[in-house]
């Protein structure tokens, strides 16, 4: 069951149309999944699964806004020279 927490920072980044931010959020996760099983000596199974549970409902925002299509480009502030995109 996911935490409330993260249902409710996903649930403002639909609402902000910020893809950005949680595609960002799926990657860190992405990275902790990776650690958690790298690391020796420890049972990772519950903090694996909560990140999963994590991934599952960033996952489901990222699909709100992909049936919306709809969402707020980002683009960093060190890659101003870059052309411009339609």
């Amino acid at each position: 069951m996911p935490s409330n927490t993260i249902e409710s920072i996903v649930s403002a980044y639909v609402r902000l149309k910020n893809r950005r931010a949680l595609e960002d959020m799926r990657e860190l996760r992405r990275q902790l999944l990776g650690g958690l099983q790298a690391a020796p000596g420890i049972n990772p199974r519950p903090a694996l699964r909560h990140v999963e549970e994590d991934l599952r409902v960033i996952e489901q925002g990222l699909e709100q806004l992909h049936e919306s299509g709809t969402y707020v480009r980002l683009i960093k502030a060190d890659v101003k020279t870059a052309p411009a995109q339609p």
